[in-house]
């Protein structure tokens, strides 16, 4: 089995003792890893994490505390995965719940090859707009994204993965949700599984993350549209090239 991690911060001990409980259900060996709190790092730390001018090139709105806490967890996640020797991370937010099917799927997915950079386990309720698909356990199957959802709850990121996110997303000026959607600007092979064995679980309504009090502008609002047509461009662009599973 693959290590696995799963993000939490100090102050959310519930949701830790429900994933490790669901862990210890399926028999699964998991590490917490601490959650970055944003405010807390020294103003040094986060300017090597988070570019103000790479999020306003990239994105249409600064980002607030709880997305750069976020994606920096994510960050401790990947570096931990480069400072073992293990070839692939489980990487799971704390407000999931663990299909049945989990176990098994991660196995198959241990026993791939090296041409992926990371599988996601959660997907949209409405389902996946799929390129290619293939095999994975008797129950699953491997899928190639039309395009990539923006999930991050659950995921396996290979060492050549985590590389590649290390080498170009620090700093990062996105969300990490929507950074990985921009796949091509690293080379970034993004498949999934279906049907998903991660999903929400009822406290990700009450998310960590603060939002956003006041309504966007509409300078913000054409910068977001801005950014989707980007999204949707460049999407379409290089699938073309991209070879299938």
């Amino acid at each position: 089995m693959l290590p696995l991690v799963f993000i939490n911060l100090d102050k959310d001990s519930e949701r830790r003792t429900r994933i490790e409980a669901q862990l210890a259900h399926l028999g699964l060996p998991g590490e917490r890893l601490p959650a970055v709190w944003w405010k807390r790092l020294p103003p040094a730390e986060q300017s090597l994490l988070y570019s103000a001018e790479r999020n306003h090139g990239q994105y249409y709105q600064p980002l607030v505390d709880g997305e750069k806490g976020c994606y920096a967890s994510h960050i401790q996640a990947w570096r931990q995965l480069l400072a073992s020797d293990a070839p692939a991370m489980v990487v799971l937010e704390d407000d999931v719940v663990l299909e049945d099917a989990f176990a098994p799927v991660m196995q198959a997915i241990a026993a791939l090859g090296d041409d992926w950079d990371m599988v996601k386990l959660m997907g949209r309720p409405a389902g996946e707009k799929i390129r290619t698909t293939r095999p994975l356990t008797a129950s699953h199957r491997l899928i190639q994204y039309r395009r990539v959802p923006s999930f991050t709850a659950g995921y396996v990121v290979s060492r050549a993965g985590a590389r590649k996110l290390l080498d170009s997303r620090v700093p990062f000026g996105r969300p990490i949700d929507i950074d990985l959607r921009f796949w091509w600007e690293n080379d970034l092979r993004i498949l999934g599984v279906q049907p998903p064995v991660v999903r929400l679980d009822v406290t990700s309504q009450d998310s960590t993350i603060a939002g956003r009090g006041t309504r966007a502008s509409w300078t913000t609002r054409w910068r977001k549209l801005a950014m989707k047509a980007r999204l949707t461009w460049g999407n379409a662009r290089h699938l073309r090239t991209q070879k299938g599973l």
